[in-house]
């Protein structure tokens, strides 16, 4: 529950909340270390208030982030206060609805709001990437050679090595393949943008028919590919491939609109961003159902696999890796 001093400076803050009942609903939020709550007051007036730990350093930039996006023309939430000495945020209420809570709708409704959250991340990469030199925002590490390897280990250690129990040997063989560590350094050799890094379905709100970028604080230089493959192959929702198709093409003409430039490798760098992302989450699924108590999470690796293989067949040199994850029970 949100502490009663939270709520008294709610009520000083913003007087409208202190002479109506209200009502505070603590939200979930993925693997977040921060605690968000709703306030609802009775007139139907309502914000979000973030309690955020100093603990996580991209905590604390949150709304220098999200004040510069919206200056560079990108939908997010509007910060109404910030208490930096605190932890606590108060921004607006988008709403309960993500682009996840549409993942059983039809195409024909699902197909224009992924069209919506596409529009978003390519303004990212281009206005605000545009924007970025000289604003004073602290972004956090780029993806480099050294990361692209992180995000790799991270998978090995914590998926194929805790959760699938392959012994150390084995783990280091395929994780010192050449294909994969040539990928990490053709990647990281690429021309950079500013991307999300965590652009998925639960990630991405629907408020009156528009799409609004949220949980943007780890934002840094990167890829555009890399957001695009972390929504097109988000393992929170299937995507048919040519549903995958469809946007894959939506994007690249979005982002032509706004300015980016559109290289002819475009879609093969899409598909290594796409093993990055895949072998980032199936890690990041495995260390917090292991080691955070987050049971829930392993029952996403299934179909993040299945992802993860079906990206791999596309790219040479992996034909040991394919195999290796066709043999995991």
């Amino acid at each position: 529950m949100l502490p009663h001093s939270v709520i008294n400076q709610t009520f000083e803050r913003f007087p409208d909340f202190s002479t109506e009942d209200f009502e505070v609903s603590p939200l979930e939020k993925g693997g977040s270390d921060r605690k968000f709550y709703r306030i609802q007051a009775a007139g139907q007036h309502s914000m979000i208030v973030v309690k955020y730990s100093s603990q996580k350093e991209e905590n604390r930039h949150y709304v220098d982030i999200a004040q510069f996006l919206a200056a560079a023309g990108v939908r997010v939430p509007k910060i109404y206060f910030h208490d930096p000495e605190e932890g606590l945020i108060w921004m607006q209420d988008l709403g309960h609805d993500d682009l996840w809570a549409y993942r059983a709708e039809p195409w024909e409704i699902r197909r224009p709001l992924y069209e919506a959250a596409l529009t978003e991340v390519a303004r990212m990469h281009t206005s605000a990437t545009r924007r970025i030199e000289g604003a004073g925002i602290r972004l956090e590490r780029e993806f480099s050679e050294q990361l692209y390897l992180w995000e790799q280990g991270y998978f090995f250690e914590h998926c194929l090595g805790a959760h699938f129990g392959l012994d150390a040997a084995t783990v280091q063989r395929y994780a010192t393949l050449p294909a994969l560590t040539g990928i990490a350094d053709h990647l990281a050799h690429l021309p950079r943008v500013l991307v999300h890094r965590d652009f998925q379905s639960q990630n991405i709100l629907i408020h009156q028919g528009a799409a609004w970028l949220i949980d943007f604080q780890g934002m840094r230089p990167g890829l555009p590919q890399y957001d695009v493959a972390s929504l097109l192959y988000d393992p929170y929702v299937t995507l048919s491939g040519s549903e995958r198709d469809h946007l894959l093409a939506y994007y690249q003409q979005a982002a032509r609109r706004e300015g980016l430039e559109i290289a002819p490798d475009f879609e093969q760098v899409y598909h290594e961003c796409a093993l990055q992302r895949l072998m980032q989450a199936l890690g990041a699924y495995g260390f917090l159902g292991l080691h955070k108590g987050r049971a829930d999470f392993l029952a996403h690796i299934p179909a993040a696999r299945r992802s993860l293989r079906e990206v791999a067949a596309r790219l040479d040199g992996l034909d040991p890796f394919v195999k290796l994850l066709d043999s995991l029970p």
